[in-house]
């Protein structure tokens, strides 16, 4: 009986995994939220549509910096509490921004909630580690993050409706709601989680020395931004070049969600065995379908798959990265994870700079595509680096 309750428990994920993942869901919406409201937010402060575009990056900003301070500060909290004050922070920036309501507001509150989201994210990925044996790591960081797929696929898309039949700021006020309730939900049925050793803020920066962290963290930033910058442009390709009609766009873009929930739920189960085939596989399919979207940008049935698909393989990759950091920094896991986060997010803010360049000096908008095949190829000679290292 013990060996198959013991064996029941490595197959299955405790439902604090699950709610982590909720809870991320609920948070990331506003990432995904404002972009679909800029030009109601713009209008309503009486503010520019480029001016108010860097409410974007001030959140993006928040999260890239906000997640390794705030796990060293952390470190010797109990887990449970560093994940709900994050959330209450969260909750708070966001409904003070709402209330307020001016550009500087948004701007300083938005910054604030970037912050509090990259060390939500930081903790929540080591707790959920921490609630599992170590050959299920993967598969564990992968449902946490599915509930940014989620909110990618769900909560910026129905937070977009509701902010236009409401406002802007409904779909916004339904991301506190949500972030509150998972709040209480931690609270109540999160077990406590504490580290085997006691914290100790010089061994989590020693293990930050470790060369193959930092392959990873850049193999992590590539893969990004490989795909992002790909997603990012896809409306505009997808109208320009394919002559997709613009209100199909919505629904186009909702298919690399649901690729990304995919590829996360392939990735989480093969990471844990074989975590170097899955960021391969990965890095390969995102160049071979930025290429084959690049190719044939103006064959609508062909592009349209290909979306699937770009999420399917942008995402099958991260369960493999979380896990490979978490293997590598066993013994001081929580800087290390809130690193992988802010190199997610660098990943994402490159993306803008990127593209930029090109279309600035005017290339076509496929030439996104072309970047987004390159940036993943130059990932795969750090991956087979990092295999190599692993097999000696």
């Amino acid at each position: 009986m013990t060996a198959v309750t013991a064996l029941a428990r490595t197959r299955t994920l405790p439902l604090g995994v699950h709610l982590l993942a909720f809870s991320l869901f609920a948070m990331g919406s506003a990432e995904f939220l404002l972009a679909g409201v800029l030009p109601a937010v713009a209008a309503d402060i009486d503010v520019t549509l480029a001016t108010v575009g860097w409410l974007i990056t001030a959140f993006a900003i928040g999260v890239v910096i906000g997640g390794p301070p705030f796990a060293v500060i952390s470190l010797r909290w109990p887990r449970r509490t560093a994940l709900v004050l994050t959330q209450i922070a969260f909750a708070g920036c966001i409904a003070a921004g709402l209330i307020i309501n001016t550009y500087p507001a948004l701007l300083i509150t938005r910054f604030l909630a970037g912050l509090a989201y990259a060390g939500f994210f930081a903790v929540a990925t080591v707790t959920a580690v921490s609630m599992v044996p170590p050959e299920r790591a993967a598969r564990a960081s992968g449902v946490v993050v599915s509930g940014l797929s989620l909110a990618m696929i769900l909560g910026g898309p129905a937070g977009t409706l509701i902010a236009y039949n409401t406002g802007w700021q409904g779909g916004f006020w339904l991301v506190v709601i949500l972030t509150l309730i998972g709040a209480v939900a931690v609270v109540t049925a999160m077990p406590r989680t504490a580290a085997v050793e006691r914290p100790s803020v010089r061994r989590e920066l020693r293990t930050m020395r470790r060369p193959r962290l930092w392959l990873i963290y850049a193999i992590t930033l590539l893969s990004t931004a490989a795909y992002m910058i790909t997603f990012n442009y896809l409306a505009e390709l997808l109208i320009q070049v394919a002559r997709v009609p613009a209100v199909w766009i919505a629904a186009v873009l909702v298919l690399f969600g649901v690729g990304a929930y995919i590829g996360l739920a392939i990735g989480g189960r093969i990471s844990d065995r074989h975590p170097h085939l899955a960021m391969i596989v990965g890095s390969t399919g995102i160049a071979v379908c930025s290429l084959l979207i690049a190719t044939f940008a103006t064959e609508t049935l062909v592009v349209i798959p290909l979306v699937l698909v770009l999420g399917v393989f942008g995402f099958v990759i991260n369960p493999a990265l979380y896990g490979r950091v978490f293997t590598l920094a066993a013994d001081a896991p929580t800087l290390a994870g809130a690193t992988t986060v802010s190199a997610f997010q660098l990943g994402i803010s490159v993306v803008p700079l990127l593209a930029g360049v090109v279309l600035i000096a005017g290339a076509s908008i496929t030439a996104v595509a072309w970047i987004g095949a390159g940036l993943a190829a130059a990932g795969l000679p750090l991956i087979l680096i990092e295999r190599s290292a692993t097999r000696r």
